[in-house]
């Protein structure tokens, strides 16, 4: 007789199981976070009164840190620099990285022009389960890809992926996608949480046990967040995240996890009908079609990992015609614009309690630095005022709830690059004019130390 099969209920964010369905996770209270999963007990466990039998555990043999041996540590060059700077150098062997974003947000392509390089070198073995191996052909001849050591295997079952990698030995080997992946032995559908976690257990051990690299490419949910179980972030190496609006050309790779490198660090890309095009200089793609002599308008200078980034801030504050004026923040965080507004009200005397007010960044990107305070600051008051910030400025600076300017790290970093796309004039905090040794050559500094003192520029 055949063991009875039992009904679970599992969180999607932290694997919580429950007997019954409910709205809200009574561990990391989610809501509606809950996913049925089908479970048939083993046959070990069936017997016996439901009590596996009692088996010796296996003794492993630990190995003393001084006798590991790191001099085949290299990593693989992807060939794409911005992928490379992301990844903290290059690809490592036996890494896991777990590629998600959008759909139509290019993460195929990125796999298919990483291909193209590495094949040059190594074997790979591309795994979709969404397309067709004619379909793959296609777009690997618009996109330009020609290695003769690319494989391509249009198949879903997890187990045979595994014998066609333990069988033909390649070097690197690329999932397309995770949730289309289905492990026979289980009940459940593919792209459910019990599904996606144990497809991902048997690459990860087939990973480290071959030294094998893997891409697996995962879906969003339409929160943005990676379908599945948050335990499919946690086992993985390293996890990309591809950012950008469909009706924009620019795309932004972030590392939200990283066990070899930094997860500060962002690659810049470009999509084109050819591909995506690796941006070298994001600040000056970011600054074009600037326009000149406007009032709201100024730029900012954050740091990503360790490169400086100049982003646009534009402000357009006009009387509301409502109770309750309208606020809308693009690029910014809300809380954050909430809080300036209430600063500029009180220690400066603008009247935005009764001023609709709208803030953007141009060009996608995120400022969630506070260093993108003191520019917020001048282009609200530019535009409330209607006095353009001189097109020669940059400011950069933290601003407290008193209105003073707080010091931020990195200063000589971004004089340098501010410098360099040809700014003549920066105001920024007092205080970091005693950890500049030496001045930026060709850019004038404008210390403060109060928002007032900021605003006698305009």
């Amino acid at each position: 007789m055949p063991p009875k099969q039992k009904k679970v209920y599992v969180c999607k964010e932290c694997g919580y199981e429950s007997p019954k369905w409910n709205g809200r996770c009574p561990n990391c209270e989610a809501w509606n976070s809950f996913e049925e999963e089908v479970r048939t007990p083993t046959a070990a466990a069936s017997g016996l009164g439901g009590k596996a039998p009692a088996q010796v555990a296996h003794a492993y043999q630990p190995l003393r840190l001084r006798d590991v041996d790191f001099g085949d540590e290299a990593r693989y060059d992807t060939g794409i620099g911005e992928l490379n700077r992301v990844l903290g150098g290059g690809l490592v062997k036996g890494s896991v990285v777990l590629l998600s974003g959008d759909p139509g947000i290019g993460k195929s392509t990125l796999l298919l022009q990483i291909c193209a390089h590495l094949g040059q070198a190594f074997s790979i073995l591309y795994v979709s389960g969404e397309e067709s191996i004619r379909q793959l052909g296609l777009r690997a001849g618009r996109l330009g890809v020609t290695t003769d050591n690319l494989y391509l295997v249009a198949e879903t079952d997890i187990f045979g992926i595994q014998s066609t990698i333990l069988s033909q030995k390649p070097d690197i080997v690329m999932i397309d996608s995770i949730q289309t992946m289905n492990m026979s032995t289980l009940s459940s559908s593919p792209g459910s949480i019990t599904q996606v976690r144990e497809c991902t257990n048997l690459l990860l051990r087939l990973a480290k046990s071959e030294e094998i690299p893997i891409f697996i490419v995962g879906h969003v949910n339409k929160d943005g967040v990676i379908a599945g179980p948050k335990v499919l972030e946690h086992i993985v190496d390293a996890v990309l995240y591809f950012e950008g609006e469909r009706h924009l050309s620019y795309r932004i790779l972030r590392a939200v996890k990283n066990r070899f490198g930094s997860t500060n660090e962002i690659g810049v890309f470009e999509m084109s009908g050819s591909g995506l095009i690796e941006v070298e200089n994001p600040s000056s793609m970011m600054l074009a079609g600037r326009p000149t002599d406007v009032s709201g308008t100024c730029v900012a200078c954050i740091i990503e990992g360790s490169r400086p980034i100049l982003a646009e801030v534009q402000v357009l504050a006009a009387k509301t015609a409502y109770g309750n004026p309208r606020r809308m923040a693009t690029g910014f965080d809300f809380n954050r614009m909430a809080l300036l507004l209430a600063v500029l009200e009180k220690r400066a005397g603008f009247a935005f309690s009764q001023l609709d007010t709208y803030i953007n960044v141009i060009g996608g990107l995120k400022l969630d630095e506070p260093a993108a305070d003191l520019s917020v600051v001048l282009a609200l008051a530019s535009s409330v005022l209607d006095r353009p910030v001189p097109d020669d400025l940059i400011a950069f600076g933290e601003v407290g709830l008193a209105g003073e300017v707080r010091g931020v790290s990195y200063a000589g970093l971004r004089l340098s690059e501010a410098s360099r796309l040809g700014f003549s004039r920066c105001i920024l905090p007092a205080h970091n004019m005693r950890q500049l040794e030496d001045r930026a050559a060709g850019i004038e500094l404008i210390p403060v130390r109060s928002i007032t003192q900021a605003f006698r520029v305009l």
